[in-house]
């Protein structure tokens, strides 16, 4: 498939470039984002080079992988990165730290997730590792419904086993579960007001 850019009043996502480089590589010094991701550790504009150059383009053409950059409407700065993998119809996000707190990945994972229904998704999958309030927020925000927590489908960095926290957004619109969000999984602990 040919890229295709998304875009509301706030967010516009599109391919991310080479002269994003720089974008890339300071976002993944963050440690939430090395927490919360499997990036290589310390990451390196070689390591951005190698995203943009055999995963970006590539994941594109082959339709295995459909990733966008996040940026604010009317600017250039890569904000962070979203993306659709096809083969479990699951999403993959991570924001730079300067511009969490702005609503920008809820918007941008509500673009995504509205593209996929449209190109045909029955639903859209959601993990994240189990503590990632943020992720979880995200995706409460974006109308998953909770499904449990269980073994992750994206192992660790090293490779081994984790757990996650997993969601589902049916095209539908019906509830995939009446399974609620753990207390765990709101940033204090408890359920939002």
């Amino acid at each position: 498939m040919l890229p295709v850019t998304l875009s509301s009043d706030r967010v516009r996502l599109d391919l991310p470039i080479r002269s994003d480089t720089a974008a890339i590589t300071a976002a993944c010094q963050d440690p939430d984002v090395v927490r919360w991701t499997t990036v290589p550790t310390p990451y390196t504009e070689q390591h951005a080079r190698t995203f943009l150059d055999a995963l970006v383009g590539p994941g594109w053409a082959s339709d295995r992988e459909y990733i966008w950059a996040i940026r604010r409407t009317g600017s250039t700065w890569l904000e962070g990165v979203v993306s659709f993998r096809t083969e479990h119809r699951d999403l993959g996000f991570w924001l730079a730290p300067s511009a969490r707190g702005a609503g920008l990945m809820h918007e941008a994972v509500d673009l995504v997730v509205r593209w996929a229904f449209s190109q045909g998704a029955a639903d859209v999958y959601w993990e994240c590792y189990e503590g990632n309030t943020a992720s979880a927020s995200v995706a409460r925000s974006a109308g998953f419904s909770f499904t449990g927590t269980g073994p992750a489908r994206i192992p660790a960095r090293d490779g081994a086993p984790t757990t996650a926290w997993t969601g589902l957004r049916r095209a539908d619109g019906v509830p995939a579960s009446a399974l609620p969000w753990p207390d765990a999984s709101f940033r204090d602990g408890g359920v939002v007001r």
